[in-house]
């Protein structure tokens, strides 16, 4: 994926080389990183349609290009508000459901807000879900069940991950968004 990358796309590509990777946050991303197989789109959409619209295009070109493995679609100017964005998530489920691509596409979620149910906005482990822009992360689903089935206990992921999250701190990560907020921001003027 050798094309330009806008501000935000540059944003989050480098969240995913300082936290994804940095912090083996996913031990899967190192090879895609490495194989070039992640493809960054930009939407600037602010209406749930649009992004919708959006959406519906980045995954039709994950499944047109067997060269990609996974689509990170950066939302660079809406759903700044993560109950936008949740509402945002209810129409991604029904879209998969009506393109029929469940079992096919799974969407994860980011946000710079994230907060899990049941936390403080201000717990630590939030952050293992916090971009610097809200992304909706189109994932083949067939190729994420190859990596779990050979990677030992899959399901202690997330727990090692706030565990990561806890030594490295809230002020670590706040001040790591923050940056690569203001350096999209200031280039995309």
């Amino acid at each position: 994926m050798s094309k330009q990358l806008s501000p935000a796309c540059e944003a989050v590509q480098t969240w995913v080389a300082e936290v994804v990777i940095g912090l083996n946050f996913c031990p899967f991303a190192h090879r895609e990183v490495e194989k070039q197989s992640i493809r960054y789109c930009e939407s600037r959409a602010h209406t749930i349609e649009q992004a919708l619209t959006d959406l519906a295009q980045a995954m039709q070109e994950l499944l047109a290009d067997d060269g990609v493995e996974t689509t990170l679609l950066v939302l660079s100017e809406g759903f700044t508000e993560f109950t936008d964005y949740l509402d945002l998530l209810d129409y991604v489920a029904v879209t998969l459901r009506e393109f029929q691509l469940e079992g096919v596409l799974q969407v994860a979620s980011f946000h710079p807000h994230y907060q899990f149910a049941d936390t403080d906005e201000n717990d630590v482990s939030n952050y293992t879900n916090r971009a610097p822009f809200p992304v909706l992360h189109i994932l083949r689903e067939a190729s994420l069940e190859k990596v779990l089935a050979r990677y030992p206990q899959p399901e202690q992921i997330p727990e090692r991950n706030m565990r990561v999250a806890a030594q490295q701190g809230s002020a670590y990560f706040a001040a790591l968004l923050k940056r690569l907020q203001h350096r999209a921001s200031s280039v995309a003027r």
